[in-house]
């Protein structure tokens, strides 16, 4: 079968939340309307936690240090940060012929492949959006479906501070706690260091292509 085919955008470290959203729609508006193919943008965000649709004020338990921002994807309150990659892909589910569920499980499965890559064996828990490793939590996933084109999307823990998710129950997921590609590296019998985030984003780009039947071409 031929694939499809894509664009895929690395915008940088330190990429602003607001001006992400922003992008996202824009992008969203010309995929809807036919005027760009299948993108997916990838990037680090400066410090930010985000609430999805199903957050509640009581998973906020104390004072953040950075800015607390609503945002209308599923899911509930997280954090975005140095050392986490962050991929928002903004894909036409109808040209794919996927349903909601089927994309999730599709983001999921590439982003244990990509973990593979690395030693670190990860699985789906029951019940449970996201990524899981035997240490906790190692990929948050939210999404919006408008008009058959997705936004939103994964946020993978590289390298990324985790005391950051200490004041935050993050996904409203209390008695679990999160992990990161670095922490499990380096409590390894013999210890490697986490990739530099444009790397581990082009693995994810690569793994994501093969689970969407989409070619992406670097920009």
């Amino acid at each position: 079968m031929t694939p499809h085919h894509g664009e895929v955008h690395w915008l940088g470290e330190g990429i602003d939340y607001a001006w992400a959203w922003g992008l996202q729609r824009e992008l969203l508006e010309e995929r809807v309307a036919g005027e760009r193919g299948n993108t997916l943008l990838l990037m680090g965000h400066a410090p930010v936690y985000t609430a999805g649709r199903r957050s509640v004020s009581e998973d906020v338990l104390a004072q953040l240090d950075a800015p607390l921002v609503e945002t209308d994807r599923g899911g509930q309150t997280t954090y975005h940060g140095p050392g986490q990659l962050v991929g928002y892909p903004i894909v036409s589910l109808t040209e794919l012929g996927l349903g909601p569920k089927r994309y999730v499980a599709a983001v999921e499965s590439a982003l244990i492949a990509s973990l593979a890559e690395y030693g670190v064996l990860a699985h789906r828990e029951e019940g449970l959006t996201g990524v899981w490793t035997g240490a906790g939590k190692i990929a948050a996933i939210g999404v919006k479906v408008s008009r058959g084109v997705t936004m939103h999307g994964f946020a993978l823990n590289v390298a990324t501070d985790l005391r950051a998710y200490e004041p935050i129950v993050p996904c409203g997921i209390g008695d679990r706690p999160v992990t990161s590609l670095a922490a499990l590296l380096g409590s390894a019998p013999q210890p490697e260091r986490a990739p530099e985030l444009k790397e581990a984003a082009y693995v994810v780009a690569t793994a994501l292509g093969a689970e969407l039947g989409i070619a992406w071409r670097a920009r």
